[in-house]
């Protein structure tokens, strides 16, 4: 999964409800501990607390890259978002 259709998926997650910042920073964990190339981005959400929801949106934004609407639909799907 690309990161940035991940972050789309976060990006409506929080601001529809249905996704917590812990769960956001929990997933920048483990992209860092997987990323062979460590971005800005990744630390600047692990550090975040779970109440810094825009701080995440702020960070989600600034992934590069293309949403991948398909992928996007099947995550959405997983969490009955249609």
């Amino acid at each position: 999964m690309d990161y940035r259709t991940q972050a789309e998926f976060f990006i409506q997650g929080i601001t529809k409800g249905f996704v917590e910042a812990t769960e956001v920073i929990a997933w920048a964990d483990e992209v860092i501990v997987a990323a062979t190339k460590t971005e800005d981005w990744m630390i600047d959400i692990s550090i975040c607390g779970p109440d810094d929801r825009m701080v995440i949106l702020s960070h989600l934004n600034t992934i590069k890259g293309e949403v991948d609407a398909a992928k996007l639909a099947v995550l959405l799907k997983a969490r009955g978002i249609t």
